[in-house]
C-alpha cells in the first residue's frame, strides 16, 4: 500500500473510532427519491462487498448460490485493507449479502462511516436462513434471525437499508411467495419504527419479463388496506439488472426498463449490475444510470462484485486478494469502474421540497402473472408457538444433532399418516395465493413436526409407539390428557398468535453489542464462515396431505 494511502487510512480510522459525533449524513426518503440531511439528492454509487462462500454445483442450485458465508463486516483487518480501494473506486455504498449477528462489527462499520460509505445489509442467510422460493413461509425462526441482525446493526449510523429478500420470486408462477416477503417487510418495518431507526426496508428483485416484473414491484410497494399506508410496503426497491453488456446504449438496454418503472412510487436502484459477457467490463452503463436519462426513476446502483464471485453466468470480481490476505491487486474492471464513477454527475433534482411524500396505491389484482394475495401471513409469535410446544402430547426429540436433515421427511411421513386416517396438515400449511395461513404455520418447523406427531399420537389412542417416529419422538407427560383437553390447550395458546403485531427481540437476544446470541425459537448463531442459522420451510418442502404409494411400507421402520 502506498504511504499516502496508509496515512489517509490511519486518519480515517482514528476519526471514525474516536469521534463522538455523527460521521455521516442520514439518508431519508422524500416521495420516490433519497436525500441526505442537507437536502442533496442521494444516488447510490456502490459495489457488492462480500467474499463468496462455498458453492456446490447441483441441479437444485441453478443460480450457484453459496451454502456458506464469510461476514465481511466482522473482519476489521480486511476492511482496513480494502477501504483505500473502495475510496479509490469512488463508492458511497456497499451491499453485504449475509452477516453474522454474533460477531463484532464495530471496526468495519465505523471505518466505513468515517469514509462516508453506507451499507445495504441483506438479512437472509444461505440455505435455511431465508424465505425459500419453492416452499415460502414466514416463521418465528426467520423473524428472530432478522431482528437479531437489525438490533446488532441499529447502533451504526451508516446502515442505509436492510433487504428482507433477494430474488425470492423468479417467475410469474412463483409470485405467491411475495406475500411472505411483504409480511417480512411489514414486521421488520414495525420493529425499526419501535426502536426509532431511520433505516429503510428493501427487496432485491431478479430482472424478469415485463409481463410480471412490474406487477411484482407494484405489489411489494402497495398498500394491502387501500388506505395509502406504507405499513406493509417496502421503502426501497432494488433490481438486479444485467441488460447492459459492453458498449451498449441507453436505448438498447435501459429505455424499456425506464419506461416500465416510470410511475413507480418508492425509491428504486439497481441492486446489482455489471454484465460479464464481454470482458474486461467497460462499465459504460454508469453514464446512463447516473444521468438525467434515468434519474426520474432510479437512484444509482451496486456494481457486482468487488471480490471474485462465481455464478451461472461466469466469473465476476474486480480485485484479487493475496493468499495471506494482506494485499489487493486490482484488475481492469476496477480501473474502468473507477473512471466511470469519477465521471458520473447525476442531477441534483428534483429538490427535496418538490419531491413530495410517498404514496401507496392499491395492490394489483390477482392474475396469472401475479398470484399473491393481499391477505398476508400474520406476525410470527414466539410466545404462542412455545406455549403450543409445551402443551403438545408428543414432542420432536431428534436422535441426531443434524435434525434439520430429517424434519422434512418426518413431516411428509406424518402428514401422509394423518391423511390416511382422515386428518389434515392444513394447520401447518400457508398459501400465499388463497391468503389462508394455518394457525401453526408461523411456528418453527420443529414445532410443526411436534404438532403433526401429536395429532397422530392422539388419533391412535395415545399409543406410545405412535409417538416414536423412529426414535425421534417422546411422549410429553406434562401435556393435557385426552384429545379434547389437548385441543383446548392448543387453541388457547394460539388464540393470540394469529394477528399482526409489533415484534420484539426474543428473550436473551443481543443488546446490539455485536456479541450476543439468538434466543428465539429456531434461531441461533454461526461462525463468520458459516451456513444457515434458522431452519425454515425448505427443510420440509413437499409436505403432503394425501397418502402416497409406498409410504405405508415405511411404517414399521419409523414406528
Amino acid at each position: 500500500m502506498r504511504q499516502g494511502a496508509r496515512i489517509t487510512l490511519a486518519l480515517t480510522l482514528a476519526g471514525a473510532l474516536l469521534s463522538g459525533v455523527r460521521a455521516i449524513q442520514q439518508v431519508t426518503r422524500a416521495g420516490r427519491y433519497l436525500y441526505t440531511a442537507d437536502g442533496t439528492r442521494f444516488y447510490i454509487k456502490g459495489v457488492a462487498y462480500q467474499e463468496q462462500g462455498q458453492v456446490i454445483a447441483d441441479p437444485n442450485n441453478p443460480f450457484l448460490e453459496p451454502s456458506t458465508f464469510i461476514d465481511p463486516l466482522a473482519n476489521g483487518t480486511a476492511c482496513q485493507r480494502d477501504l483505500p480501494y473502495l475510496q479509490q473506486l469512488g463508492v458511497n455504498t456497499i451491499r453485504v449479502y449475509s452477516v453474522d449477528s454474533t460477531q463484532n462489527h464495530d471496526t468495519c462499520m465505523q471505518l466505513f462511516s468515517g469514509a462516508g460509505i453506507y451499507t445495504v445489509i441483506d438479512l437472509s442467510l444461505p440455505v435455511n436462513g431465508s424465505i425459500d422460493r419453492t416452499a415460502p413461509s414466514w416463521t418465528t425462526g426467520l423473524l428472530d434471525q432478522y431482528l437479531e441482525t437489525v438490533n446488532v446493526f441499529s447502533k451504526y449510523d451508516n446502515v442505509l437499508a436492510y433487504n428482507v429478500g433477494n430474488e425470492v420470486v423468479t417467475a410469474p408462477n412463483a409470485t405467491a411467495a411475495a406475500t411472505f416477503v411483504k409480511a417480512a417487510a411489514r414486521d421488520v418495518k414495525a420493529y425499526l419504527n419501535s426502536i426509532k431507526s431511520s433505516a429503510l426496508v428493501g427487496y432485491a428483485s431478479i430482472d424478469g419479463d415485463s409481463s410480471w416484473l412490474y406487477l411484482l414491484a407494484e405489489y411489494l410497494s402497495c398498500d394491502v388496506s387501500g388506505a395509502n399506508s406504507g405499513a406493509t410496503a417496502i421503502d426501497l426497491y432494488g433490481l438486479n439488472n444485467y441488460e447492459w453488456c459492453g458498449n451498449s446504449t441507453f436505448e438498447a438496454s435501459y429505455a424499456a426498463t425506464e419506461t416500465l418503472f416510470a410511475s413507480y412510487n418508492v425509491p428504486a436502484y439497481f441492486s446489482e449490475f455489471g454484465c460479464i459477457t464481454s470482458t474486461p467490463r467497460v462499465w459504460t452503463e454508469v453514464s446512463a444510470l447516473l444521468s438525467s436519462q434515468m434519474s426520474p426513476v432510479w437512484s444509482g446502483g451496486i456494481a457486482f462484485s468487488y471480490f471474485p464471485a462465481e455464478s451461472a453466468q461466469g466469473q465476476f470480481g474486480m480485485v484479487t486478494i493475496s493468499p495471506d490476505g494482506s494485499t489487493v491487486t486490482v484488475d481492469q474492471d476496477f480501473t474502468n469502474l473507477e473512471t466511470q464513477y469519477t465521471q458520473a454527475s447525476p442531477p441534483n433534482s428534483p429538490s427535496q421540497s418538490a419531491a413530495g411524500s410517498t404514496s401507496y396505491p392499491a395492490c394489483p389484482p390477482q392474475s396469472s402473472n401475479m398470484l399473491a394475495s393481499t391477505t398476508l401471513p400474520f406476525t410470527p409469535n414466539l410466545a404462542a408457538c412455545t406455549c403450543l410446544e409445551d402443551n403438545l402430547s408428543c414432542q420432536f426429540t431428534p436422535s441426531t444433532s443434524n435434525y434439520s436433515a430429517i424434519v422434512g421427511s418426518l413431516l411428509d411421513y406424518g402428514c401422509s399418516l394423518l391423511g390416511q386416517s382422515g386428518g389434515t396438515c392444513n394447520p401447518i400449511s400457508a398459501n400465499g395465493t388463497t391468503g389462508v395461513y394455518g394457525a401453526v404455520s408461523a411456528c418453527d418447523p420443529t414445532v410443526m413436526l411436534s404438532w403433526v406427531m401429536s395429532q397422530y399420537y392422539l388419533d391412535n389412542n395415545n399409543n406410545p409407539q405412535s409417538c416414536s417416529f423412529g426414535g425421534n419422538g417422546t411422549v410429553n407427560t406434562k401435556a393435557p390428557s385426552g384429545t379434547s383437553a389437548a385441543n383446548a390447550a392448543a387453541s388457547s395458546c394460539l388464540a393470540s398468535g394469529t394477528g399482526t403485531s409489533v415484534p420484539t427481540l426474543p428473550t436473551g437476544g443481543s443488546s446490539g453489542s455485536g456479541g450476543g446470541s439468538g434466543g428465539g425459537s429456531g434461531s441461533g448463531s454461526t461462525g463468520s464462515s458459516s451456513g444457515a442459522v434458522a431452519m425454515d420451510a425448505r427443510t420440509f418442502f413437499g409436505v403432503v396431505t394425501v397418502v402416497a404409494a409406498g409410504v405405508v411400507s415405511g411404517l414399521w421402520t419409523l414406528a
